[in-house]
């Protein structure tokens, strides 16, 4: 039995909770003290984890199930629990609806907004497989689909969407798809053998590369721009000075003739990012509450 939750935990890579976790207790914070002048409540932040978990969970898995074949044939992903027979599809399937139902039941705890939108996330989850079948844009709708953690903690504790919001999700968009179009540099020769799009695989990787900085920059802009219209002060500006600059060493160490540290850049560059940027929130909020 312990094995077998040790291979779901593998197969949904809960260690990769580190790139939407914080950034959805980010929106929560800055949607409560916007919105609201205070920080969220205890309350609010454990149903949020718990429709993180149980929203993470669910597109993983779909993920997995969706992919089962590719993953079957690429060198890098053929020891991936299904393909390499550890799990059963129909095991996967029934780990995919408890996870929904989890979802689904935090939400409902949560703002009668969330809930009337938890149709939308929970398309965009089953939606975002299939997009590399058809378009190389498969890493901006990953993108949309990470940045409704953020929006969806925003959501979930004021009942509104406002432009503040709108530019968060987008800074996070951009942010998931530039180092969504790195990680995919890995596996261009196999997207295009097996006829998969990204945008490594249609443009070339040292073009990709320039396009995921691109992608970057507007991250970036979008999080200086929170600076100024969430009126937000100096210690979420060094959160963010500190976070350029770990994008800017990002695409320093990832070039189209060394893509030997791409797991540096994707894993632990953007966890490091997500988590200083919640912290230093978390403390610009902390200090004009308390103080």
């Amino acid at each position: 039995m312990f094995n077998k939750i040790k291979i779901f935990l593998e197969m949904i890579k809960v260690e990769h909770t580190l790139f939407a976790l914080p950034f959805a207790f980010m929106g929560a914070m800055l949607g409560s003290y916007v919105i609201f002048g205070h920080l969220p409540t205890w309350q609010q932040i454990v149903w949020i984890l718990v429709a993180m978990v149980g929203a993470r969970s669910a597109a993983m898995g779909l993920n997995r199930l969706i992919d089962r074949t590719f993953d079957g044939k690429n060198p890098r992903t053929m020891m991936r629990a299904i393909p390499a027979g550890l799990l059963r599809s129909g095991e996967v399937v029934i780990f995919i609806i408890i996870s929904l139902i989890v979802f689904f039941w935090a939400v409902l705890e949560l703002s009668p907004l969330a809930l009337r939108l938890l149709p939308v996330a929970v398309f965009m989850l089953i939606f975002y497989s299939f997009t590399k079948r058809f378009t190389w844009l498969c890493h901006v709708v990953l993108g949309m689909t990470i940045a409704l953690a953020p929006l969806g903690g925003w959501v979930a504790v004021t009942g509104t969407v406002t432009w503040t919001a709108i530019v968060f999700f987008v800074a996070i968009t951009f942010w998931t798809a530039g180092f969504d179009v790195i990680y995919a540099c890995d596996d261009a020769e196999f997207d295009r053998k097996e006829g998969l799009h990204s945008i490594p695989s249609r443009f070339g990787v040292p073009r990709a590369l320039k396009i995921a900085q691109g992608f970057h920059v507007i991250t970036a802009i979008g999080l200086i721009s929170l600076f100024f219209i969430a009126d937000l002060g100096w210690w979420y500006a060094a959160g963010v000075i500190i976070a350029i600059a770990i994008l800017f060493y990002e695409h320093y160490i990832v070039t189209p003739k060394d893509l030997s540290r791409l797991q540096t850049a994707f894993f632990t560059m953007n966890g490091a990012l997500s988590i200083i940027m919640f912290a230093f929130t978390l403390v610009d909020l902390a200090v004009k509450q308390w103080w």
